[in-house]
């Protein structure tokens, strides 16, 4: 039996459109007929609303998913200060666990035919004095969607990040270049220059939306090259 679809969303920074690009990923999944799930197991920045804290990126996570789960599960470690995520959770007194984030994934999974992680920040960002965004990584064991910001600096940040992708023994599925600064000079030599190097299809070119939304970025995206990825559209 084929294992259920699950992708971790990385990027070659914070603030590069990784919520963008995991949302796109749902959008596909739902349409090929799939339960989709998704997850952003540590965010930073949240304002209380309606006796609720939010955060932007895990709200716009759920509603591209069509499965409705507590955010207890989605989101185990929601921190209200948008700061690195260790020292939002030292601030607040609270200890980011992977094991308990490992826990919520079985059972997000467990209700759903395909999930999509999103990480925070970049891929190594620090959770803990000794845990890192990697190590959560590794410890999913999932294929790797790196999300590359289209901006001056995004050649070395891709490498990098690929090299560390692998140097945690990860799978780099695949990776889409997403447009940070839509006045990048030489935007299209930058991605050509990627493509030559990276161990890994280019997934999409993502332009900069005038109203970003799943559907509208999915609409640059093809993902029939990922592991696992459905064939055709599941009937029920």
């Amino acid at each position: 039996m084929m294992e259920k679809p699950a992708y971790f969303v990385t990027g070659t920074d914070t603030e590069i459109g990784k919520t963008l690009i995991s949302a796109a990923l749902l959008h596909h999944l739902a349409a090929c007929g799939l339960r989709v799930a998704a997850m952003k197991p540590i965010a930073a920045g949240a304002v209380l609303r309606d006796g609720a804290w939010h955060n932007e990126d895990a709200d716009i996570l759920a509603a591209a998913a069509n499965v409705t789960l507590p955010i207890e599960l989605t989101t185990p470690y929601l921190l209200q200060d948008p700061a690195a995520p260790h020292i939002a959770a030292a601030a607040e007194g609270v200890i980011i666990n992977t094991a308990h984030i490992l826990a919520c994934y079985d059972r997000v999974l467990a209700q759903a035919d395909a999930v999509v992680v999103e990480g925070v920040g970049g891929f190594a960002v620090p959770l803990s004095r000794d845990s890192d965004t990697a190590d959560l990584a590794l410890q999913l064991g999932l294929p790797v969607i790196m999300v590359v910001g289209m901006r001056l600096g995004c050649l070395s940040h891709a490498l990098l990040t690929t090299e560390a992708i692998a140097a945690r023994g990860l799978s780099l599925a695949g990776w889409v270049a997403n447009t940070a600064d839509p006045d990048m000079r030489h935007r299209q030599a930058n991605i050509d220059a990627l493509v030559e190097r990276l161990p890994a299809p280019l997934l999409g070119i993502v332009p900069r939306l005038p109203e970003p939304s799943a559907a509208a970025a999915a609409a640059y995206l093809d993902c029939s090259v990922l592991p696992g990825w459905p064939k055709a559209a599941v009937s029920r």
